[in-house]
């Protein structure tokens, strides 16, 4: 055996995996770090040339293309290019010479690559695994139980599931349209957002208006074109996001009972593009008492859940750093500097991370103490003003200073919200309803963010610092050096590597 590389690709977040025989991760990162366009669709040929490293015996797409295309005709979006596995990865592959493309290749259901992305890399022997997403082929949620048989290899069993056009990712993202933003892709500003209005003025107009029965959940309407002509027309931007997320969160809780009565497990595995709405996420620990969410979660680390099943068995998961990989030294002391004299710094080094969220390798810093370092890194950024930022902590402090939700001790890729217990004096990284999206840090981690944070609580006394990623509004995350100077170039941020 070489190795497997596990590929999602064609609709949203392309994406490349590199498995070895031996079930370690080699390399994962999604197209647009290369291509530098969001949420791109299709695989860079830079990034396709990264992955020409290594050999393969297998390459596995993380969807069955003929249901995807039947899904698509179903939607009234039309048949769109090739309905073989073959033939959707000889378009992707282009790039790559004949040598290189192995004879096996194999697909797999959309929802059982979620799956498998979250289970195999999870520490669970058994667990319920919770797919939600806005569709995937026909499907919007899956409940499996999941296990690993006497063999060692990876079992699933899926116990129930919902189907199009009902959908609770479709619906955050009509509502992510309705007030101006971008679907698919600004569902966290919606999330952001919602925190400075009152849920109760459109909650329940918005439950009766589309939702059918909470319990199954089904939705009166079709919403994958976005709302009903007139719905809410006229209705205050804040105050419909708080309702949106206070029905989603209701929703959500309803397949978490319906999961939890199906499986009888303590471990929750939560994958889909919905596990990244770490507002809901912290109530998970009322129904589960273990919870992995990989870091991930979305189509991009279903190339990871593709990989996964051609291997069958558990994937040895260190952390996120997985991406292009920027040598040297952490820069602690040359940060150090410039945070103690109030400045905002960008760090590039090691291998970048694997998931929407910058986690100490691809990050901009600050001093979340200052009144108006929000502002001035939302300026830098290009966001709107309100936008929240994370606290980046030291694990073992994390809940001197934090109401870390059931189930969440710790939260290594920030993918659950916690009140600060003292929020005045962290006003840059707690938000409008006093939670944080906290990311904890333990000893062992891989990230010279370890060594930054212990030498700014020596020097300071604080134990946390402003973490957000380091890429401006509507741009992806810097990957390579060249990134890293044109980012410090363009927006006058030093950027250390």
């Amino acid at each position: 055996m070489t190795n497997i590389l596990g590929i999602s690709a064609g609709f949203h977040d392309a994406a490349v995996c590199v498995l070895n025989r031996w079930g370690e991760i080699e390399f994962a990162s999604s197209s647009e770090r290369y291509s530098k366009r969001k949420n791109d669709a299709h695989l860079d040929i830079n990034l396709v040339r990264e992955c020409s490293r290594w050999n393969y015996h297998t390459i596995a797409y993380h969807e069955s293309p003929w249901r995807h295309q039947l899904a698509r005709l179903i939607s009234g979006q039309g048949i769109c290019g090739p309905i073989t596995t073959r033939g959707v990865l000889g378009e992707q592959l282009g790039s790559m010479s004949p040598g290189q493309i192995p004879p096996r290749f194999v697909s797999y259901r959309h929802h059982l690559s979620h799956a498998a992305a979250g289970f195999q890399t999870s520490p669970f022997n058994e667990a319920a695994v919770v797919v939600i997403d806005a569709v995937g082929e026909l499907d919007t949620i899956s409940i499996y139980r999941a296990w690993y048989d006497n063999a060692g290899r990876a079992r699933y069993r899926r116990l129930w599931r919902q189907g199009y056009p009902h959908s609770i990712g479709l619906f955050y993202s009509a509502i992510t349209k309705h007030i101006g933003l971008q679907p698919m892709e600004d569902e966290y500003i919606t999330m952001g957002m919602a925190a400075y209005g009152q849920a109760d003025r459109y909650h329940h107009d918005l439950h009766r208006e589309f939702v059918q029965d909470v319990a199954q959940v089904r939705f009166k309407d079709n919403l994958h074109a976005g709302l009903p002509a007139g719905a809410f027309s006229g209705a205050n931007d804040v105050d419909l996001a708080a309702g949106t997320q206070a029905v989603t969160e209701e929703l959500i809780r309803s397949v978490m009972v319906r999961a939890q009565h199906l499986v009888h497990s303590e471990n929750l595995v939560y994958m889909g593009g919905v596990a990244l709405n770490c507002s809901a996420n912290r109530f998970l620990g009322e129904y589960f008492g273990k919870i992995w969410i990989m870091p991930a979660p979305g189509d991009a680390g279903s190339s990871l859940g593709a990989a996964a099943l051609a291997y069958g068995r558990r994937i040895h998961w260190r952390d996120a750093y997985l991406g292009h990989s920027i040598g040297g030294e952490y820069p602690v002391e040359p940060a150090m500097r410039q945070l103690l004299s109030h400045k905002i710094v960008g760090i590039a080094n090691g291998a970048a991370e694997f998931g929407p969220r910058a986690l100490g390798n691809r990050s901009l810093l600050a001093d979340p103490r200052g009144s108006d370092i929000k502002d001035r890194v939302n300026d830098i950024k290009k966001r709107q003003q309100f936008r929240p930022f994370a606290p980046v902590i030291l694990e073992e402090l994390a809940e001197n200073y934090f109401d870390m939700p059931r189930g969440w001790s710790r939260n290594s890729y920030m993918q659950a919200v916690a009140g600060c217990k003292h929020a005045e004096h962290f006003p840059a990284v707690v938000h409008a309803d006093g939670t944080s999206r906290v990311q904890t840090v333990a000893a062992n981690s891989r990230s010279g963010i370890r060594q930054l944070l212990e030498a700014w609580y020596t020097r300071t006394g604080c134990p946390m610092l402003l973490n957000t990623s380091l890429n401006v509004r509507g741009e992806p995350m810097v990957n390579d050096i060249q990134d890293a100077e044109r980012f410090e170039r363009l927006y006058g941020v030093p950027v250390l590597t």
